[in-house]
């Protein structure tokens, strides 16, 4: 009997209005490094994802056990999901940092932070902040 290996978390994948600025906000503000770009936009990967005529850019980051895929769809469409952590279908990304408190202080002015640095009862450092379209972003410290 042959084993099929286990799968392995390849990406997780945010759709987003501007690429660029949330490109420069993963870089600059988490220091996550662009792995490459590359865009699609063939019959196929219209097909693949159910959108007509569907283009898009991609984006890939080095989470370090994984990548963090940007795409910006042509078309697009505007519609968000709730932005309430105990809300179905709600997503944040989660992002390990070594020191949250440094991390937390040298936040540019211009992200918006959810709390400030919390321990909670597993002994885990975490604080919530929003990228520039308002996907909620946890960093945490164990």
């Amino acid at each position: 009997m042959t084993s099929t290996p286990s799968p392995t978390l390849h990406h997780i994948g945010i759709t987003v209005d501007t690429l660029e600025l949330m490109v420069k906000f993963y870089t600059e503000v988490l220091n996550l490094d662009v792995l490459t770009r590359f865009s699609v936009g063939d019959e196929a990967f219209a097909t693949a994802v159910d959108i007509p005529d569907a283009h898009a850019e991609f984006v890939h980051l080095d989470t370090g056990n994984g990548r963090l895929e940007l795409v910006s769809y042509t078309p697009s469409d505007t519609h968000q999901t709730a932005d309430e952590l105990n809300v179905s279908g709600t997503t944040h990304i989660g992002v390990a940092v070594e020191d949250i408190d440094e991390v937390y202080t040298s936040l540019p002015d211009t992200v918006e932070t959810v709390s400030s640095p919390q321990t909670t009862d597993t002994g885990t450092r975490v604080c919530f902040l929003r990228d520039p379209e308002s996907n909620l972003v946890e960093l945490l410290s164990v």
